[in-house]
């Protein structure tokens, strides 16, 4: 008997945050951490295990332990995105069957968003977020596909790869999608009403 899926996450959140102007990762909206926003995102979208990519400086979770979690140090961040990708997803055990993408600066991603990639799973082996004519993270990949993030490069993440295999993924189509957080009028922004 063949136990239930397993959707993992992982999340990329090991940025220098050059236009930020400092360590976004402890930005606070609504009285909690940006990252901390993320984190609660995938654990309510019931995705297991998580691995949470971030910088060799950020202090170590405080709190109750979460068994879901796993806590990934990027010691090259300069590196780019590309590293964050590969480090997170080797990072994943084998019996995860998909992973979903999630940016550390994006707080504000609907779990509903989460979800309908989930639900659109078998489509294709890739499934992102539409809206507006563009696609963007979050991303869901199939365990088939995970080796795309060797071919990632720089800071780019996927979205050369992507362009290259456009028969690879499947968009599903949103209202909006949720804004980066990359300075602190944008942070100002997401806290208004």
């Amino acid at each position: 008997m063949e136990g239930p899926l397993r959707i993992g996450a992982v999340i990329l959140a090991a940025g220098d945050a050059r236009r930020f102007g400092g360590p976004k990762q402890l930005a606070t909206l609504d009285g909690k951490g940006l990252l901390e926003h993320v984190v609660a995102l995938a654990l309510s979208a019931e995705l297991s295990p998580v691995a949470v990519v971030v910088p060799p400086w950020l202090p170590a979770p405080t709190g109750p332990a979460n068994a879901a979690l796993h806590w990934v140090y990027n010691r090259s961040p300069e590196l780019g995105l590309s590293h964050s990708l590969r480090l997170g997803f080797g990072a994943l055990p084998t019996d995860v069957e998909a992973a979903v993408i999630l940016l550390g600066d994006q707080p504000r991603v609907p779990v509903g968003d989460l979800r309908a990639l989930i639900a659109a799973r078998g489509r294709r082996p890739i499934i992102g977020l539409r809206a507006q004519g563009r696609t963007a993270p979050p991303l869901l990949v199939e365990r088939s596909h995970f080796k795309i993030v060797d071919e990632a490069r720089g800071d780019m993440g996927l979205r050369d790869v992507l362009r290259l295999h456009p028969d690879w993924v499947v968009a599903i189509e949103v209202e909006a999608h949720s804004p980066d957080v990359d300075t602190p009028d944008d942070l100002a922004a997401l806290g208004r009403p």
